[in-house]
């Protein structure tokens, strides 16, 4: 069984301000015409906190019951009909059956993303020789799989990652880290590859780690979240996230105001769609994933 990265600490008051909702919200007393919240699932890594704060801070409180997990739990979530709505690892949408996604809204980056790196030892990958995991996203895994296969030519042995990620490298020559254990790690006397500027420079295009997905199957209410606008909204509240983040991850306002301007970006426009279809080729190529299913939108 994969395991993910224990140090993920950095978020904990956003996370107990989800949980609350969520449990609020779980078995609430309604009068009978009345539907219960949609049940939808998030991290609340930095990366995502545009897309979510409408639904924990904004003009949304209370429209939905959001469950805080690690990308690769809401996958889980998700595909076991626990969640109707979940933002989820890319590659996910091509494992979960009778998925949609929401039109025009990911967690993607066209250049460096900052928060998917792999750190090395060895003084270039070619050098690398045994790789740990983290597990919290399947995307950048496959990410990694893919580039060293069909970039590289070659693969390293793959391990998953232990609680202390110093001690992991004493084991290994590298460690894949993703969200904000990526953005606070040390990274003293290491070697670190961008996994976002990898792909960038083998393909020429933009990557997309996490899309918003909804089931085909759920209530009339779930497919009516409008993820656009939300995203709209917490992006014109980014002060107030920066606001928050600076006092959990301890980082300098510039610092995660560049991150959510230049590293990260939010809507799938046309050089990410081009990045996220050449993604799914080469996962089929590389026997990641068995097929590629067109993308079908709410």
């Amino acid at each position: 069984m994969w395991h993910t990265l224990s140090c993920r600490t950095s978020v904990d008051r956003l996370a107990s301000s989800c949980k609350k909702k969520a449990r609020s919200n779980e078995e609430p007393i309604l009068p009978n015409h009345q539907e219960k919240p949609p049940r939808i699932a998030a991290s609340s890594y930095l990366n995502a906190a545009p897309l979510i704060w409408s639904f924990t801070h904004g003009s949304r409180v209370g429209q939905v019951n959001l469950i805080d997990a690690v990308p690769s739990q809401c996958g889980e979530m998700l595909a076991r009909a626990q969640v109707e709505a979940a933002l989820v690892p890319a590659i996910e949408y091509q494992r979960i059956p009778e998925v949609l996604i929401a039109a025009d809204v990911c967690v993607g980056s066209r250049q460096k993303a900052g928060s998917v790196i792999l750190v090395v030892r060895s003084p270039t990958l070619r050098g690398v020789r045994r790789v740990a995991l983290d597990q919290s996203s399947r995307t950048s895994a496959a990410l990694l799989q893919i580039i060293f296969r069909e970039f590289l030519g070659f693969e390293p042995e793959w391990t998953t990652a232990a609680p202390d990620l110093h001690e992991i490298l004493e084991e290994n020559d590298g460690l894949l880290i993703i969200g904000d254990p990526a953005l606070t790690f040390k990274r003293n006397n290491l070697l670190v590859f961008d996994l976002a500027d990898l792909w960038r420079q083998h393909t020429g295009l933009g990557f997309v780690f996490a899309l918003w997905m909804i089931r085909e199957g759920a209530s009339a209410r779930a497919q009516a979240i409008d993820f656009a606008a939300a995203r709209d909204e917490g992006l014109e509240q980014s002060e107030e996230i920066i606001s928050f983040y600076e006092r959990q991850l301890k980082l300098p306002r510039p610092v995660l105001r560049a991150y959510l301007a230049e590293n990260i970006c939010f809507s799938l426009d046309d050089d990410l769609q081009a990045g996220l279809d050449l993604y799914y080729r080469l996962a089929k190529k590389h026997g990641i994933i068995p097929e590629v299913k067109p993308l079908k939108t709410v």
